[in-house]
């Protein structure tokens, strides 16, 4: 891991000062992506509500400065992500049951359109793809994989619209729902009963049948949100 922020930059921008205004404006800057792959985790499962996040250790471990850090935190603040305790520090959040139907209005407004439109050949293999890694998870008992494919899957719905701000907004929901569901995952059988309905939203857009996949998609949404509201207990 590289030991500054010369080590998230992206190299497109390898013409530093130098390099044309233009450019630097397109590349997300180092505490954007330092963001980034904190909501990555978030959204794997690797940090979990109430975790405490030091400034020294994510510097360290991602290679950039602790002021670097310091800015990641107030964007995922800002998204209700984190919270700063004063004289505490940054935790992980823990979501509120109130944000659940927020959450669930959003994803059944971006991943239904989303299947309704249909994809390209590879983007529907990625859906499929997250299926079969589902599949392999639960013949291991991996709990926590299995909750990992199901956001994989999820993601690679969004992602067969082929717009980069509808995957920036599903990072977004995606780290929201980990953390909803951590609470709901203590039961080890939870992800796994998605597993069946994943194969069958995925057969259908294989088949071309797009908008019963949004049918189907959109009440296996609404069963969700039902599960989620009952765990958190709204």
């Amino acid at each position: 891991m590289a030991s500054s922020d010369e080590g998230l930059r992206d190299p497109a921008n390898g013409a530093g000062r130098g390099g044309s205004a233009r450019l630097r404006v397109a590349v997300p800057s180092v505490a954007e992506r330092v963001a980034d792959e904190l909501r990555f985790q978030l959204a794997e499962g690797m940090l979990v509500p109430g975790t405490r996040l030091t400034e020294a250790a994510i510097a360290e471990e991602l290679g950039v400065s602790r002021n670097t850090v310091r800015e990641a935190f107030a964007e995922l603040a800002s998204e209700r992500l984190v919270v700063r305790h004063p004289n505490r520090g940054v935790f992980v959040a823990t979501l509120e049951a109130g944000d659940i139907h927020d959450v669930y209005t959003v994803r059944r407004a971006i991943e239904v359109s989303a299947i309704r439109g249909g994809g390209t050949p590879e983007r529907i293999a990625a859906v499929r793809a997250a299926v079969e890694e589902g599949r392999r998870a639960a013949a291991l008992e991996d709990n926590e994989g299995l909750g990992s494919a199901n956001q994989h899957f999820h993601g690679a719905i969004v992602a067969l619209a082929g717009s980069n701000r509808l995957n920036t907004i599903m990072a977004h929901i995606l780290a929201e729902m980990r953390l909803f569901f951590h609470k709901a995952s203590v039961d080890a059988r939870f992800y796994s009963g998605y597993l069946t309905e994943n194969d069958e939203i995925c057969s259908a857009l294989e088949a071309g049948e797009l908008d019963h996949a949004g049918e189907l998609l959109r009440a296996y949404l609404d069963r969700s949100e039902a599960q989620q509201r009952a765990v958190h207990g709204e």
